[in-house]
Order: structure tokens, then sequence, then C-alpha cells
């Protein structure tokens, strides 16, 4: 006999159409008053199915919010240098407000170094270094969209960070680190695991907040779960399936992420409202 679930799921999807139809209104002031359209540039380098699937996805999205969307392809066999000039080009480019390179790289791109070619005032994925500076001390900038995204849904369901443990399973550059210091920035004590945490589980069971960011399905099941934790589950792999066990997570659990439908929603959402303030800030517009 199954059991129901006790969660209350955190629909990410819901809150993104709310985040675009306010970005797709900002856009349109930004064409009234200036007659310039925001744009976004994205970037993919080789032929990669779900990198190809994603860069689609989000020029619809640019589409649907009224936003320019210019796409440079680039193939498999690119040197660094010509990734790194590619975008170059795109952040001396006045008519672009907002850049992305799809990750991952292919493995012969230095993939920090195609970063760092964003002019940081349209790093409006969040990226570079100068944005992970800015955004872990609290001064203005654009945040890594995925965490981004992740603070927005705890916000919109009113989850009270200061004083939480909050276990951040996952350490890369653009999501799981990024992601820990906005929790601590909000007053959070941010534990961090990876692949070489012993015990894993033992430490996820003691996390208020728990956000899972590290890419292997179901490594999270019901029992890791400390009863009425907020479970972020980021992760994404085939079959939509995600880092947190679902079905026994969503017992134990008092909010939780659905996969699809959680944090994927939310990163485009960011994306695109980011590419509107960068519009607004190049165009030198203020809030009227």
């Amino acid at each position: 006999m199954s059991v129901a679930p006790t969660a209350r799921l955190m629909d990410g999807s819901s809150l993104a159409a709310r985040v675009l139809a306010e970005a797709g209104e900002r856009a349109a002031e930004i064409t009234d008053r200036t007659g310039a359209r925001p744009c976004l540039a994205t970037v993919l380098v080789g032929d990669d199915p779900a990198s190809a699937t994603y860069v689609r996805m989000k020029q619809a999205r640019c589409r649907e919010a009224g936003i320019d969307s210019r796409h440079v392809a680039l193939p498999a066999c690119a040197s660094t240098a010509e990734v790194v000039k590619a975008v170059t080009a795109l952040s001396e480019d006045r008519g672009v407000h907002g850049i992305l390179l799809q990750h991952p790289a292919p493995p012969g791109v230095d993939e920090r170094a195609a970063f760092e070619a964003v002019d940081p005032a349209k790093d409006v994925d969040g990226v570079t270094l100068h944005s992970y500076a800015t955004m872990s001390f609290g001064l203005p900038g654009f945040a890594s969209c995925t965490p981004g995204g992740i603070m927005r849904l705890l916000d919109e369901y009113g989850v009270d960070l200061a004083g939480k443990h909050a276990v951040v399973v996952g350490r890369s550059p653009i999501l799981g680190k990024p992601i820990g210091m906005l929790l601590l920035g909000r007053d959070a004590t941010v534990t961090y695991c990876h692949s070489r945490t012993e015990d894993l589980h033992r430490i996820t069971r003691s996390a208020d907040i728990l956000v899972a960011a590290v890419g292997r399905p179901r490594l999270i099941p019901g029992e890791a779960v400390k009863p009425a934790a907020v479970v972020i589950d980021a992760g994404y792999n085939p079959g939509n399936v995600g880092d947190v066990d679902f079905e026994s997570a969503s017992r134990t659990a008092g909010l939780i992420t659905p996969v699809p439908g959680g944090v994927g929603p939310m990163t485009i959402a960011i994306l695109l409202e980011q590419t509107v303030a960068a519009a607004a800030r190049q165009l030198d517009l203020t809030p009227e």
C-alpha cells in the first residue's frame, strides 16, 4: 500500500511564468522608450543534442517575452581562441545586451577562458569570476541563473533561511558554489558536500534546507532527508529524474521541488529577467 506524499510541491513552472511575463512587460517598456529591443546572444559549441535543445528553448522564451535572440554556432572542433574571439565580438557589439555560452563546452575548449571573455555587464548567466565575486559580496551584478532561480523559489514559498542549516550537495562553479554563497548571504549556515564527502546521508539528514546539485540520479533517498526539510532538487538526469528520490523524499520533506517543473523553468526565467535588466542598464534607463 503506497503512502501519500506529505510534502508541498514548489511549483517552479507557475512562478517562472510570472517572472517571464514581468520581464516581457519591462522589455516592451524599454522598446517603447528607446526603439531598441533587449537582445540575448547564445553561443553553442558543437552539436550536443541536449545543449541544442536548451538553446532552442531559451530562444523560444525570448520570442514569447519580446526579447531578440541572436545565435552563434561553432563546430565541436573549435579552439579556445575561436570561442573566445566569438564571445569577445558579442561583448563589443552594442546591439547585444546579454550573452549565454551554453555549457558544458567540448573538452577541447577552456571553458573558464571562454566565460571570462564575456563582458561582466552582459554576463546575464552569471558565469564570470566578476559575477561570482559581486554575488558573494552582495554587490550589484548578475547571479548564476539556477542559484538565482532557487533563491526566488525559496522566497516565493516563504522559507526563512536565517540561522537554518543548509546543505549543498555539489560544488560546481555555476551551481553548487554560488548557491551556497547566496544562502550564506541570507544568514543560513552552509555545509558543502561533494564526491569525497564521507557519510553523505548523515550530513543531508541534518539539513533544514537541502540543495541537490550533483547530477547523480536518485542519490538522496527519503531516509536521508530530515523530516519537514525544504528539498531543492537541481539535478536533471536522463528520464526526467532528479538527484533526489522524489517518491520517498516527498513523504518526509515539508517542501520539495519536482523534476521537471521545479528548478528548471526558473533558470530560464532568471536568464531573461537579467537580460532585460542588462539592457536597461546599458541603455541608461531608470524605471518610470
